[in-house]
């Protein structure tokens, strides 16, 4: 599972808590250098190997996003390391804008993805990928998650093929996981429009940064 500054604390962290138990001993969570990394909202998550002491082969390369994504599609040596696992990794995945990571890596021509909705339809394309509205898209090995949240599906989505559904259906529980949100604004759609102006506001540089690199 890979960090790096300005990444989102629940993108990593909701696949991590479902995936965590299938890999006792072996789950990595890899950075440039080993350490603290800093997430968009503040929080440190430790990075316990590097570039170099990952792993060559992987059950699960796995990818989140955040305000950093933007910085991560020109970072030559992340993305020469995604090329590096990926081609060795069972799974290629990721959630939010860790997609258009992966996209920057190449490793998304040619399939269908998604990606947190204010960036999926219109720079996913830009990258080689298939723009899909779902919040977990499966395309032979790449699973791709939508926006923060999607992380618990897409770690569902993982753990049943990993090691079935009756082992999935069992961590759900375990975890709790019932989603009964407060409101039903989850997607534009039901937002509305004021709602989505104002997110849109928050959005706007991840937005044009992510557009920018994509096109470079």
């Amino acid at each position: 599972m890979l960090l790096f500054p300005g990444l989102t604390a629940l993108d990593l962290v909701g696949p991590q808590e479902l995936l965590a138990g299938l890999a006792p001993g072996s789950l990595h969570l890899v950075a440039e250098s080993a350490g603290p990394v800093a997430s968009d909202s503040g929080l440190s998550l430790m990075a316990t190997d590097t570039f170099e002491t990952c792993p060559q082969e992987l059950d699960v390369l796995f990818v989140p996003g955040g305000d950093g994504t933007p910085a991560q599609m020109r970072n030559a040596r992340l993305l020469d390391f995604l090329r590096g696992r990926a081609a060795h990794s069972a799974w290629v995945t990721s959630v939010c804008t860790g997609s258009l990571i992966l996209g920057a890596a190449g490793l998304l021509r040619g399939y269908r993805a998604t990606s947190h909705w204010c960036v999926r339809d219109a720079v996913l394309p830009l990258l080689g990928a298939v723009p899909v509205a779902e919040r977990v898209v499966v395309d032979r090995n790449r699973v791709t998650g939508a926006g923060i949240s999607a992380g618990l599906d897409l770690g569902l989505a993982l753990a049943a093929r990993l090691r079935g559904p009756a082992y999935a259906r069992t961590a759900q529980l375990v975890a709790e996981y019932a989603p009964d949100p407060p409101f039903r604004s989850g997607t534009p759609a039901e937002a509305g429009p004021d709602v989505v102006r104002a997110a849109d506001a928050i959005l706007a540089d991840l937005v044009a940064g992510s557009t920018e690199a994509a096109r470079r």
